[in-house]
């Protein structure tokens, strides 16, 4: 069974569940301090919008969700109607368009090692000079398996040298790696972002 399948089926149970308080905000500033009102936000791996699709609307963001569950989409566009939605699977992005900053936060790390491999250079080709990438990663290399609406779900990560050198390779270097950030309800995150030339 695929991740994909049990978003498919638990949307909504998972939109229920989903912490709202927006303990993200501080990492979403880092990534979004230099966007201007306006700029161009990729939501990757977007879910139901809640509360970090919300938080980049209100923020006066151009904001465009990415998913590969139609279910999870259909809450995306429900609850940011003024959004751009597009099912796609960051595994083969291709938008046709570049972004100020992509936030691929409890998305990414679904990944297999090595599809993340893969999938890094494509994402990072996304972004515009200057721009930021905010993904929730694991604190070393692994494999784990967690749940939603009691559905096992799969989680990968590479080592931090490894994403820093694809990333480096990819023309976004790493700017930060913080494992299991304590201010951060325990969550490994990674920024990198591709210099302005």
């Amino acid at each position: 069974m695929s991740n994909r399948e049990v978003y498919q089926r638990q949307a909504e149970a998972y939109a229920a569940e989903r912490d709202t308080s927006l303990f993200e905000r501080p990492w979403l500033e880092r990534a979004l301090a230099d966007v201007p009102k306006g700029g161009a936000v990729l939501d990757l791996g977007c879910g139901a919008g809640a509360p970090i699709g919300l938080y980049l609307a209100a923020q006066g963001y151009d904001v465009t969700g990415v998913d590969y569950a139609p279910a999870m989409l259909a809450l995306y566009a429900r609850n940011l109607p003024g959004a751009r939605v597009i099912e796609a699977d960051m595994r083969s992005l291709s938008l046709d368009r570049r972004f100020d900053a992509i936030i691929g936060w409890g998305s990414f790390f679904h990944l297999t090692q090595a599809a993340q491999r893969t999938a890094l250079p494509t994402i990072a080709r996304h972004l515009a000079p200057g721009g930021r990438l905010l993904l929730t990663v694991g604190p070393g290399a692994g494999e784990v398996w967690g749940t939603v609406a009691g559905e096992k779900v799969y989680h990968a990560s590479l080592s931090p040298d490894d994403y820093a050198e694809v990333l480096s390779a990819a023309g976004a270097p790493v700017e930060a790696f913080v494992p299991e950030d304590a201010d951060c309800r325990g969550h490994s995150l990674l920024l990198a972002s591709r210099p302005i030339l």
